[in-house]
């Protein structure tokens, strides 16, 4: 028995190990749930023509191309579609139908669907979509954008809690925690740098490469990305612990989830005190 929990999760990656070729992972996502694997392929798929629009647009708003925006969404909104599929293959078949997964599932699908379309139709007008406050209209979509990020954030302790009552039964004990605290905490860390991001604008210019943050501080953006994405790097984390057969390793990943909210709370910090910094008088 001691065997089968130690090898058990990393069924979860046995896809890929055995080859390079993404279509394993894919027809596994598919089978965990489809709805949401075939969006997220959509996302990624539209990437392409955003690519090619970045190469042939010159338009920019702050000094950035009027494309990047569109490119950065269609990657997130894909990765956090598909890993969401992924998780719900945590729970056994017949509860993958269930109301409070069709819940998850299609506020997902819509509420990402919307931003989607409301930031690529921006785009291509050559207007903001975020903190574009011209008109009412403006104002009352990106209100909804930012209801709808909100709604798509609070599916996770959703998906958690189905997991905690209802997870298959084959999950070792540290595998099931690493999912639950990384849903979790994508929500808490997730909607709250995301609340305050809705409302302090980030600096101008393009920043670090591909994520165009700033670091000099007045930029939420990298707390938002930390909390968004412990969907991700907490799983990753219990998975690289039970691979190395650490002895307590519900204890380390406790102690991995302090730091990495920890880090989350710098980002905010460095965040928040710059653009404190910037509205403050002189």
């Amino acid at each position: 028995m001691k065997t089968l929990a130690v090898a058990r999760p990393m069924s979860e990656l046995q896809p890929i190990a055995r080859s390079i070729d993404p279509r394993p992972w894919l027809r596994e996502a598919f089978a965990r749930q489809p709805l949401l694997t075939g969006f997220a392929v959509l996302m990624w798929l539209a990437m392409v023509p955003a690519l090619l629009a970045l190469g042939l647009d010159e338009r920019s708003l702050r000094g950035v191309s009027v494309w990047v925006k569109p490119l950065k969404f269609l990657a997130s909104v894909g990765l956090f579609s598909i890993s969401t599929a992924w998780f719900i293959g945590l729970l056994p078949e017949q509860r993958r139908d269930s109301m409070p997964v069709r819940v998850v599932v299609w506020t997902i699908l819509l509420a990402g669907g919307f931003e989607i379309v409301y930031i690529t139709l921006m785009a291509s007008l050559g207007q903001a979509s975020h903190y574009n406050f011209s008109n009412a209209v403006h104002v009352a979509l990106y209100s909804a954008m930012g209801a709808g990020a909100l709604a798509m954030t609070a599916t996770q302790p959703l998906l958690a809690w189905q997991i905690v009552r209802h997870g298959r039964g084959d999950l070792p004990a540290a595998w099931r925690d690493a999912v639950v605290l990384g849903l979790m905490l994508t929500f808490l860390l997730g909607a709250g740098a995301g609340g305050l991001l809705g409302g302090i604008q980030p600096p101008a210019g393009a920043g670090l490469p591909v994520v165009g943050w700033h670091l000099g501080g007045g930029d939420l953006r990298p707390a938002h990305f930390v909390g968004l994405h412990a969907q991700q790097f907490l799983p990753l984390a219990g998975l690289v612990l039970i691979a190395l057969r650490v002895r307590r390793a519900r204890a380390a990943l406790a102690v991995f989830a302090l730091a990495y909210s920890a880090l989350w709370g710098w980002a905010m910090l460095l965040g928040l005190e710059g653009a404190i910094r910037v509205v403050a008088p002189s």
